[in-house]
C-alpha cells in the first residue's frame, strides 16, 4: 500500500468518526428538547401563590396561578351546558371542595395551553386571640368535560393562614 492511499484511507476515517459525533450530538439536543406534549388527559403545572399569607396586611385572598394543557381543549365553562372542575383537598385539614373551572376564553380548541387563576378557598378554622400561624398546603387536579382527570399538583409552597 503506497502513502498516498493510506493517506486517503486515514482522511476518510476521519471525516466519517466527525460526521457520526456532529450526528450524535444532534440526536442527544435534539431528544433533549421536551415539547409540550397535549393529552387526553388535562396536564396541570404549578406556577405561583399569591399573596401566600392570609389574612394579610391588604385582605386579599390568595389566589393559585397554573399551566394547564389538554389536547381536545375541552376545558373551562360552556354556559347552560357542561363546566370542567377544579378539585383541592387541604392537606393540613383534609378538606376537599371542588370549584367550577374559571372562565377562560378559547379553551375548545385542540392543543390548548392556558394559565388559569384560582381563588384559593380558606375555610379555615380561627380561634381569635390564640396568635397561631398555620401552613397549608394544597392538592389540586382538574377534571374537563369528558371528564378525563388531570395529574395531581401538590402546591410546593404554603399559604401562611393567620389568627391573632
Amino acid at each position: 500500500m503506497d502513502i498516498w492511499t493510506s493517506i486517503i484511507k486515514f482522511e476518510y476515517q476521519t471525516i466519517n468518526m466527525r460526521t457520526t459525533f456532529i450526528l450524535a450530538c444532534l440526536v442527544c439536543i435534539f431528544s433533549a428538547c421536551k415539547k409540550d406534549k397535549y393529552t387526553t388527559e388535562p396536564q396541570i403545572k404549578y406556577k405561583s401563590i399569591s399573596p401566600n399569607e392570609y389574612p394579610n396586611a391588604t385582605g386579599d385572598v390568595p389566589k393559585l396561578t397554573f399551566s394547564i394543557t389538554d389536547a381536545e381543549g375541552d376545558v373551562g365553562l360552556k354556559p347552560l351546558k357542561d363546566t370542567a372542575w377544579v378539585y383541592m383537598t387541604n392537606r393540613l385539614t383534609g378538606r376537599f371542595d371542588s370549584l367550577p373551572f374559571p372562565d377562560i376564553k378559547l379553551s375548545t380548541k385542540n392543543n390548548f395551553k392556558a394559565d388559569v387563576e384560582l381563588e384559593l378557598n380558606l375555610n379555615h378554622n380561627c380561634i381569635p386571640g390564640t396568635n397561631t400561624t398555620d401552613s397549608i398546603y394544597y392538592d389540586i387536579y382538574v377534571r374537563d368535560f369528558a371528564k378525563n382527570k388531570s395529574n395531581v399538583l401538590t402546591t410546593p409552597e404554603p399559604v401562611y393562614f393567620r389568627c391573632f
